[in-house]
């Protein structure tokens, strides 16, 4: 940890901000949109998900305007159900950033934690790992994740399917995400076990556990850190596409994908309003953290200086 940070400040990454404008612009985003859905329940003037404030003649009110019934103004507009659409965005945000950094740190700690393990003790452990993790390879992400969701779905009880909906969903893409972090540990394990002071650590008999978290885990943060940035945006839309899908989580605690599915259904008859703003919000967190993440990596990798 002492090493990464040590890093951080050698990369001389405040000075370098100064000079890149469009950065600063990324973070300020990627940390307004996060307060933002984090504190929806404050900047909103509903709640949209709970019955009790919803009134079916706000249905469709358009951007900008005053419902003609009940004299609601509605910034982005209202639902089919007299939502708004204003506060359903940011509602939904809070899930889908809440599945998206709860799958990127299960996701982390499995990779991280096995990438470890191959690349220390090698032999028919790192064979296993790696073929485990080129077999997974094989399949597109999305396909794994709905693959474990039904499979883990299966185990619990209809009636209980609802409750445990979304750590379901955060499990699924978790277990579809790790391989990334496990590849990238195992190389800079094995060149990192091969070093003088690994060796030293051996030979005084400090224990494997303890050399591998105390010594090596420290050298490779910095790529994990970028791989966990561009993973969380990879996440956000995987839980999208997901809900998007009908298998994300129900109906009852909407994200950002079940309210693109709904406008979908609206888009056509003019109502679309309810569709382009959630695509936005969605679009405007993926892109803003895809940027941040590069950004970390031409300046985390030496290979790039």
């Amino acid at each position: 940890m002492i090493s990464f940070f040590a890093r951080m400040r050698r990369s001389y990454i405040v000075e370098d901000l100064r000079t890149r404008p469009l950065i600063l612009g990324v973070i300020a985003l990627v940390i307004v949109l996060i307060l933002a859905a984090v504190f929806a329940p404050w900047l909103t003037p509903q709640d949209p998900f709970d019955p009790a404030t919803l009134n079916l003649l706000d249905g469709f009110t358009p951007p900008l305007q005053t419902s003609a019934f009940t004299g609601t103004y509605f910034i982005l507009g209202a639902d089919d159900q007299g939502r708004d659409l204003y506060s359903a965005i940011l509602y939904g945000s809070r899930i889908s950033l809440f599945v998206g950094f709860a799958a990127v740190f299960i996701a982390m700690v499995v990779g991280v934690t096995l990438g470890l393990i191959a690349g220390f003790f090698g032999g028919w452990l790192d064979a296993f790992i790696m073929r485990v993790a080129d077999i997974q390879l094989s399949f597109p992400g999305i396909l794994i994740a709905m693959l474990t969701y039904g499979i883990i779905r299966g185990f619990i009880p209809p009636q209980d399917r609802e409750n445990f909906a979304l750590i379901v969903l955060i499990v699924s893409i978790s277990l579809s995400d790790w391989v990334q972090y496990a590849r990238t540990v195992r190389g800079v394990t094995k060149v990192e076990a091969e070093k003088e002071y690994i060796q030293a650590a051996r030979i005084i008999g400090q224990p494997s556990w303890f050399v591998m978290f105390r010594h090596i885990l420290p050298n490779v943060l910095s790529p994990v850190m970028v791989i966990a940035t561009i993973g969380l945006a990879l996440a956000i839309i995987a839980e999208s596409t997901l809900s998007f899908l009908g298998v994300g989580v129900p109906p009852t605690q909407p994200s950002l994908g079940t309210l693109i599915r709904t406008g979908q259904d609206f888009l056509f008859s003019g109502e679309w309003w309810i569709l382009l703003f959630p695509a936005l919000m969605l679009l405007a967190l993926a892109l803003s953290v895809n940027l941040l993440g590069d950004y970390l990596r031409d300046v985390l990798d030496p290979k790039l200086k």
